[in-house]
């Protein structure tokens, strides 16, 4: 088995585990990943790799994932890893294929488009500035949806370093048994409004998959009546400006997923940190909880804080990008645009359907 053939088949298997609830999403990310990154990577990574010892610990991982999956999962890798590997052996024949043909289908709109130019222009010039006032009352509500949250998440974290002080003065004997159950339940609350901030910030990327939709749909009805003849090409352009446009969506929302579990990760090492301390001796329990209750609640406000500076301004990031996408698509469209390279999404829009469709025909069967 080749390195390559190994490496892909160790990601299916990482995102797999011993579980068999592997999504479509997940496959087509590691194969479009793993062929993007190779058609990127330069010649000597690529030979210094296979000449370094990884291919041995990479087999070693691959046959020790092996004996640990369970049948079905077994099973539904046997059909999986072949499916992926001859996808990803197809992507490059396809891509220089349909990068031709992306360039004669663009020249051929565009010369259809020529004499309509200022029109065009116009049209699009337009449908941007529709966006951006689409666009930006959600960026807005992100704004204000985070600040929500993150005022939320003091509140609610505030009261416990308040308790362990006030039980700090309090109690002389049986200290350890007072505080103890104030590590559990500041985990449970960092855990719990952490899980609520996630759920109230997923549903946003959704709804600007609609407004996506809206616009893209808008921008066809405007183009449509100077792109006769040649209906099908504007269509395919639009089908790539949505897909670009609803992956940054998609990447938006993992932003924002990873984002608050990155906070959930720095703020519960504070629990962790409060558990091992009651693990100490009695006597010297006082004096080393008594700094650390002191800065407790400063230093959850400061990792809240920079959770809250970080993903605020994503809302308007994202915006910024679609307006981009939509002004790559007026240049391209112009008369004097040179060639694109865009190709690739329309390629990577095929690699998840094609990969949609296996998973749909593997649940007809199951079924």
């Amino acid at each position: 088995m080749s390195l390559k053939v190994v490496t892909l088949a160790l990601a299916l298997l990482a995102i797999t585990g011993a579980q068999a609830d592997i999504s479509a999403e997940q496959v087509a990310d590691v194969v479009w990943n793993y062929f993007t990154q190779l058609g990127s990577g330069a010649k000597d990574t690529v030979e210094q790799l296979q000449q370094s010892d990884i291919s041995k610990q990479l087999n070693t991982l691959f046959q020790d994932n092996l004996q640990n999956v369970n049948a079905y999962a077994e099973g539904l890798q046997k059909k999986l890893v072949p499916f992926a590997t001859e996808l990803h052996a197809k992507l490059r024949q396809d891509s220089e294929k349909l990068k031709e043909q992306i360039q004669q289908e663009l020249a051929e709109l565009r010369l259809k488009l020529s004499p309509y130019a200022d029109e065009v222009h116009q049209h699009v010039n337009r449908n941007i500035q529709e966006l951006q006032l689409k666009l930006s009352p959600y960026a807005e509500e992100l704004k204000e949806q985070v600040n929500q949250n993150t005022a939320l998440l003091r509140q609610q974290l505030a009261p416990y370093a308040q308790e362990l002080r006030d039980k700090l003065q309090e109690n002389v004997d049986g200290l350890q048994a007072a505080l103890t159950p104030y590590t559990e339940q500041l985990q449970q609350q960092i855990d719990k409004n952490v899980a609520g901030m996630k759920d109230k910030l997923a549903p946003w990327a959704d709804e600007l998959k609609v407004k996506i939709d809206q616009n893209v749909e808008e921008l066809r009805k405007q183009l449509a009546p100077y792109a006769q003849d040649v209906q099908d090409k504007l269509n395919r352009q639009l089908e790539g400006l949505s897909f670009q446009m609803k992956k940054g969506a998609e990447e938006l929302r993992a932003k924002l997923s990873d984002s608050t579990e990155e906070l959930r990760q720095k703020l519960s090492p504070y629990a962790e940190e409060l558990k091992e301390k009651l693990r100490t001796d009695a006597e010297g329990l006082r004096q080393s909880l008594g700094p650390y209750v002191e800065g407790l609640s400063g230093q959850m406000d400061q990792k809240i804080e920079e959770f809250r500076q970080t993903v605020a301004p994503y809302g308007e990031a994202f915006n910024k990008q679609l307006v981009q996408k939509v002004e790559e698509m007026r240049q391209k469209l112009g008369p004097y645009a040179g060639e694109v390279e865009d190709h690739l999404s329309f390629l990577e829009k095929d690699v998840r359907d094609k990969v949609a469709s296996f998973f749909s025909t593997l649940q007809q069967i199951e079924n």
